[in-house]
């Protein structure tokens, strides 16, 4: 009987993670996808402060103290800085549907603007308001 049929075939193996070096590309893509998710959560806030002002003035109070709490503050201008991120993003991959930007320049260069255009805009939302 022969071994060779059940033992593991020699296949090369993907590369891990750990030896890719990270390039703002991925880091962009990456923060995507979290932003896309801290979306996901913030429109859960938004859902608790509808179904505080219809059931009273008591639970709204409530609801605006726990609003009012810096971690919840914190928590507020990550949502805003998601949204931002996941907007200029998804730009970015619209420009890429377009075929466009696809020089590895250009693609640097988008992300890091994704980064900058989302982190300037939440600075103003809060600034001016």
């Amino acid at each position: 009987m022969n071994n060779t049929e059940n033992s593991p075939k020699s296949r090369p193996l993907s590369p891990h993670l750990q030896i890719y070096k990270p390039t703002i590309s991925m880091i962009m893509s990456v923060m995507h996808r979290l932003t896309g998710l801290g979306l996901y959560f913030g429109v859960s806030f938004l859902l608790f402060w509808f179904l505080s002002i219809i059931s009273g003035p008591e639970i709204y109070s409530q609801f605006s103290y726990i609003l009012s709490l810096r971690f919840v503050e914190f928590i507020f201008y990550f949502v805003t800085w998601s949204f931002f991120h996941h907007l200029f993003g998804g730009i970015r991959h619209f420009i890429w549907d377009l075929g466009y930007g696809f020089n590895l320049k250009i693609v640097d260069f988008l992300s890091a603007m994704t980064l900058v255009l989302s982190l300037l805009s939440t600075f103003l939302i809060f600034f001016f308001t």
